[in-house]
């Protein structure tokens, strides 16, 4: 692991997004709530907060970080069947949140899909990655196609 204990304290927030695509069949279960597991997007949502407060635990190098927030939202994309998540992770500390934002969004479409599969099971799990980071040294990011 990195030794950060030399690096300032500061403010940092982390934006990562992904895309569940799905038949028309299993997106309009999810949107009315049909799906026989349950609410898809309520259980994802908590899965995407458990797995952002657990990233330390299943990514080997990260650091555990007390984590001040993390939001997940979903969009349902009718023209393309397919739900958009952005995750975004914030926490005052000495390293910055972008593995807790990420782990949010991949582990969200992991449930969105494990509460699908009895529907379909060749949804696709795609376009996971970073949007924005701001803190540290580095300072900003901000991804140009976002």
């Amino acid at each position: 692991m990195v030794d950060v204990s030399e690096k300032n304290e500061t403010a940092r927030t982390a934006v990562a997004a992904g895309r569940v695509r799905m038949n028309a069949e299993t997106f309009a279960l999810v949107k009315s709530g049909g799906m026989k597991k349950g609410d898809v997007l309520t259980t994802a949502q908590i899965a995407g907060v458990m797995a952002a407060k657990k990233t330390s635990d299943v990514i080997p190098m990260c650091h555990p970080l007390m984590l001040s927030a993390v939001d997940l939202d979903f969009n349902l994309n009718e023209a393309d069947c397919a739900v958009d998540i952005t995750a975004t992770v914030k926490c005052r500390g000495v390293t910055g949140v972008e593995m807790e934002a990420l782990t949010a969004v991949s582990v969200a479409a992991l449930t969105v899909y494990d509460m699908c599969k009895a529907v379909q099971k060749d949804m696709e799990i795609t376009d996971i990655r970073l949007l924005k980071k701001t803190g540290g040294k580095s300072g900003t990011f901000q991804r140009q196609d976002a």
